[in-house]
């Protein structure tokens, strides 16, 4: 890659790193508000400059090579200082933004239900809500804050426990209507719905629960909670769902199967940079954000 010997725009800069953190020219693009076409451009046009391949493009997906890892590690701090600058000096008249990374069933069961509250509460605070699953398993780099699961909370980070997850077989009233149980095992047509993030929630249900499932059930897998529950809610197979749906419960065709409840080894946190962590809007998120949904131990 041959160099221009041009200065290297700050908006070119910020796109590497949005699109580092993301691994995702799309993603990138609407958390810019450009499009993804703009990104992958001036990410060339970086990748041009320096003379070094800073992501290897697969067909549907994208990963930093080394040069773009040391890259993004040395430039992130220096984004972040940029922001804090920002926050500083930004005029007082100004409305605050906090950015909070929430996991999506959470969000719209718990967290965008209840956050009116804090809105009215806190005027002067703008929320932004990212509802992604990118980075499920660490606080998201581009967020004040987050709510995810952890079965380990992150390290250098300020962490606080929220509840831990519980799940709880669920499914139509006719699905459960034709459920037989005989000697401990389901001896019914009983298919099974399974998020892909927890292959063996199932068989750890079966274990905690003394019943097993038949032999060799039916299966369907879906990439994240949303869609497993609303397969389940469809009449499509009994689906583990988050005890806190109460939303999908509150109808009266979408029922727990079973009584029985698999407490998991993963814990909701909430998170926050450590550098971020005394900020008064993000003690002020954090407050409220404990006060709704941590449990009293």
């Amino acid at each position: 890659m041959k160099s221009n010997n041009r200065n290297i725009s700050l908006r070119e800069w910020r796109t590497f790193c949005a699109v580092a953190e993301r691994l995702s020219f799309r993603d990138a693009a609407e958390q810019l508000f450009i499009t993804a076409s703009a990104v992958s451009h001036q990410v060339k046009n970086l990748e041009t400059e320096l003379g070094k391949k800073l992501f290897e493009r697969g067909t549907r997906e994208i990963a930093l090579t080394r040069d773009g890892e040391l890259l993004f590690a040395d430039l992130k701090p220096v984004m972040d200082e940029l922001d804090a600058i920002t926050r500083r000096h930004r005029s007082a008249t100004t409305l605050s933004t906090l950015k909070i990374a929430v996991q999506p069933f959470f969000a719209s069961e718990l967290f965008v239900p209840r956050l009116p509250d804090f809105q009215k509460r806190n005027e002067g605070i703008d929320i932004s809500v990212d509802t992604s699953n990118l980075h499920q398993d660490k606080h998201s780099l581009t967020a004040d804050a987050s709510i995810r699961i952890f079965d380990t909370p992150p390290n250098g980070h300020f962490v606080a426990p929220l509840f831990p997850l519980r799940l709880v077989p669920a499914g139509t009233a006719s699905f459960y209507d034709s459920i037989k149980v005989r000697a401990g095992r389901i001896i019914s047509d009983f298919p099974i719905i399974i998020h892909d993030k927890r292959p063996a929630a199932w068989q750890q249900w079966e274990k905690s629960s003394g019943i097993s499932l038949p032999r060799n059930p039916r299966t369907l897998t879906m990439d994240s909670m949303v869609a497993v529950a609303k397969a389940a809610q469809r009449g499509l197979g009994a689906a583990l769902v988050p005890t806190f749906s109460e939303s999908w419960f509150r109808d009266s065709s979408f029922v727990a199967l079973f009584e029985y409840e698999l407490e998991t080894d993963d814990t909701y946190y909430f998170v926050s940079r450590s550098d971020r962590a005394n900020d008064p809007n993000v003690r002020l998120l954090r407050d409220w954000v404990l006060k709704n949904f941590a449990v009293r131990t």
